[in-house]
């Protein structure tokens, strides 16, 4: 800093973050934020966004997804700025998946739309259109709305003519068919079907055991009028 130079400032607090990572979070993140705003004064923007990328990775290792999200997005805006686009969406799947679980559900579903409207353009893209979409349509069953859900898979066909006949689109109907005539037995047969031929991860597996919760708290409800 005194030889009034900044890069090597920056990389050299980017290497005491990297020592500081095995013992040290809090020190870590710290001296990666000294190395961002060097690089950011300098116009490495590029650097920056690792850097910023780096912090949330830290922040999601702490369970700390809030942070996770807001350094995540950071990250994604200045990777967008350098049309480094595949960084970006990197970063902007990460933000769609914490909000998901913390019940930011519009949130999710607006970043797994975007992405895959974009992939679309892509020949390299956009066979994981159909992956993004079925992000999105389980956030929307997430928030218990059989019209919205409906709504959301006609979306999804214009968007992508080819998604209604895919086993992910079958998931999302048949799923929403469930919820409409509240049949828990169905909702889980749909599951496991797909299940046996595709595994789902641990996040969809989380998000669809909450809307199962849900349609069994509406059934208990339904019980007790009666």
């Amino acid at each position: 800093m005194q030889l009034d130079s900044k890069h090597e400032a920056a990389n050299a607090y980017a290497d005491a973050a990297h020592c500081y990572k095995k013992t040290n979070t809090k020190e870590s993140i710290s001296c990666l934020e000294q190395s961002v705003n060097l690089f950011l004064d300098i116009g490495r923007l590029s650097m920056s966004a690792r850097y910023y990328k780096e912090i949330a990775e830290l922040y999601e290792q702490d369970q700390n997804l809030g942070q996770a999200i807001n350094y995540y997005e950071r990250a994604a805006d200045l990777f967008q700025s350098e049309d480094v686009t595949t960084s970006a969406n990197q970063c902007k799947q990460k933000i769609a998946q914490f909000a998901a679980q913390l019940e930011q559900y519009p949130k999710a579903i607006e970043i797994y739309e975007e992405i895959a409207r974009q992939s679309l353009n892509s020949n390299l893209l956009k066979y994981g259109v159909k992956g993004h979409l079925l992000n999105a349509g389980i956030c929307q069953l997430c928030k218990g709305d059989v019209v919205a859900i409906n709504n959301a898979l006609e979306r999804y066909e214009e968007l992508d003519p080819t998604f209604s006949g895919t086993r992910e689109y079958k998931l999302l109907a048949d799923l929403a068919a469930a919820i409409d005539e509240e049949d828990i037995a169905k909702f889980t047969g749909a599951i496991k079907e797909f299940d046996s031929m595709t595994q789902l991860d641990a996040w969809k597996t989380t998000l669809l055991l909450r809307v199962k919760e849900a349609l069994k708290a509406k059934e208990l409800e339904e019980d007790d009028l009666t």
